[in-house]
């Protein structure tokens, strides 16, 4: 026996219409009753800031101050505020490198900062700007500087990460001959000055640091003759010449010494 399925009825346009509409004013409504709650939510009083813990290895900040100058700079509470916002404002704190803030749920957040560590001025003397062990850049005050004998460096605008290399491996150079490479200097055109502790200026001449640190080198290795066999210390030095270079000792007239040409020490 054949049994036979009725076939489906397809419903009228307007009815069609009519379900449709329904449809989307229910999801509608289903939205902005999603939307309402969410407004009454992040409204309620339990999601108020109530702390911002503050972290990290901190030797020039300290975290009350730091809480009641960045506090006020917040805006929106737990679940509204600016995260981004609110580490901008930590890292506009005097000597703050870089700040992590996150959530601590329910009403908390939780700042981590990392503080420059200043390994050397930075310009022209007097000024107060200083650079970090990263090679940039900032400003602080220089009375807060616990070192007072961090070297001055200086040079061209982005160069600073070049300069504080290339101290970091003349300093060593100067040491052998109980020398304390205190400042250097990169100007526009590309030359190197140093000076000591005792006065001297060296001029280092252009090039790599790799050529800069040959002509140390050999300045190093023979300077200590000339000048024990005079008895006098060296006033100043240029380096850029191609097989030696120019010495002036203090307290040693021209006829004698100064400004005379210093060979390669024979091998």
């Amino acid at each position: 026996m054949n049994s036979t399925l009725p076939l489906p009825v397809a419903l009228p346009p307007d009815v069609r219409l009519m379900n449709t509409v329904s449809v989307l004013l229910g999801l509608l409504l289903g939205a902005m009753a999603l939307a309402l709650g969410m407004a009454w939510l992040v409204r309620q009083p339990a999601f108020n800031l109530s702390a911002i813990r503050v972290g990290g290895e901190l030797t020039h900040n300290n975290a009350v101050t730091l809480r009641a100058n960045v506090a006020p700079k917040l805006a929106g509470n737990f679940l509204t505020v600016d995260l981004a916002a609110t580490r901008a404002a930590f890292e506009t704190v005097p000597w703050v490198r870089r700040a992590v803030v996150q959530r601590e749920f329910p009403n908390r957040l939780k700042v981590v900062l990392y503080e420059h560590k200043a390994v050397a001025y930075w310009g022209p003397q007097g000024e107060s700007r200083l650079v970090n062990s990263e090679g940039e850049v900032f400003d602080a005050n220089p009375g807060d500087v616990e070192n007072e004998e961090l070297p001055l460096l200086n040079g061209p605008k982005g160069q600073a990460p070049q300069v504080l290399q290339a101290y970091q491996a003349l300093f060593p150079l100067f040491e052998e001959m109980d020398a304390v490479l205190e400042q250097l200097q990169l100007s526009d055109l590309g030359s190197w000055r140093a000076q000591l502790d005792s006065g001297a200026s060296i001029e280092l001449g252009h090039g790599s640091l790799a050529e800069v640190q040959t002509r140390a080198r050999r300045f190093i290795d023979t300077v200590p003759q000339v000048s024990s066999r005079f008895g006098r210390d060296v006033e100043s030095a240029d380096l850029r010449y191609g097989s030696g270079y120019a010495l002036k000792l203090r307290g040693v007239t021209t006829g004698d010494i100064a400004d005379a040409v210093v060979k390669k020490k024979k091998r």
